[in-house]
């Protein structure tokens, strides 16, 4: 058959990256040091450099290297993914991320009740000729309270949830497990969050929270921290967003640091690397 993708282009224009988004695909995630394997639904998107002299891609190579490598997704597998889509497509480089669903396993600090709490990862590959370049990153769920709102009120403070977005490449290295990156953002919040909690949880996590305000400054400020302190982690970019509760807006801070090998950053819209 005619392999129309292959015919010459003679605009003399090459494109920096074509290739698919939000491709929904089920996989199972690797386990890690704190948490089992499990299945997730996973969204991708894939992208190979076009030399000026190639029409297209072929689009169904990105599927197909999905369909690879769906039965295990981890940093490693990540990398042989997009390695593998380079040569597939016969392209200078790839990019490959994919977005899921990360469940962390607490246990409620009173009643001792265990459930999942929902947080949010991604693994994002880069392959440039002989180089790769790993970003991993969680959006993790937080509690914070207002220090300003408890300093001048007389009794109570607000406090709302928060969304603490970490993003890491590291040196030569794996990357902090997804759940260290958790833990670094619950460390620097007010308190964790939890999906089931009787009275006496709720109280002890509601007084907690009361004796550790933060603002949205100080938990970005304890991550970035945390981050460059990982012999692990060349690389950070640290978004902290409050969903303010008694304001009609929210709030947010950010922070980066360190050396960004490959990839584009994806922390938002106040990147920098």
């Amino acid at each position: 058959m005619i392999d129309v993708q292959n015919e010459p282009d003679h605009r003399g224009l090459p494109i920096d990256r074509v290739g698919v988004r939000n491709v929904s695909y089920p996989v199972f995630i690797a386990g890690d040091r704190a948490n089992p394997g499990r299945s997730a639904d996973a969204t991708f998107s894939m992208s190979v450099a076009l030399p000026a002299e190639r029409r297209g891609v072929h689009m169904s190579r990105f599927i197909e290297t999905i369909e690879e490598y769906a039965a295990s997704i981890s940093p490693a597998s990540v990398r042989a993914m997009t390695e593998s889509l380079r040569v597939r497509l016969s392209s200078s480089s790839s990019e490959v991320e994919v977005r899921f669903p990360y469940f962390v396993r607490r246990r409620a600090p009173v009643s001792g009740k265990e459930s999942l709490t929902r947080h949010d990862a991604v693994f994002k590959g880069t392959s440039f000729g002989d180089s790769f370049g790993l970003i991993a990153g969680v959006d993790a769920h937080v509690h914070t309270l207002c220090p300003c709102s408890k300093a001048i009120s007389e009794f109570g403070a607000h406090n709302q949830r928060a969304v603490v977005r970490i993003r890491v490449q590291p040196p030569n290295t794996d990357p902090p497990d997804l759940s260290d990156l958790i833990n670094a953002a619950e460390h620097a919040a007010s308190a964790p969050l939890y999906s089931l909690m009787k009275r006496e949880d709720e109280k002890r996590v509601t007084e907690a929270a009361y004796e550790r305000a933060r603002f949205v400054e100080d938990v970005a400020r304890d991550v970035a921290l945390a981050m460059s302190r990982d012999a692990r982690v060349a690389w950070y970019d640290v978004t902290v967003e409050s969903m303010e509760s008694i304001h009609n807006h929210d709030a947010f801070a950010h922070i980066a640091g360190g050396s960004l090998k490959w990839g584009s950053p994806d922390g938002g819209e106040e990147n920098s690397g």
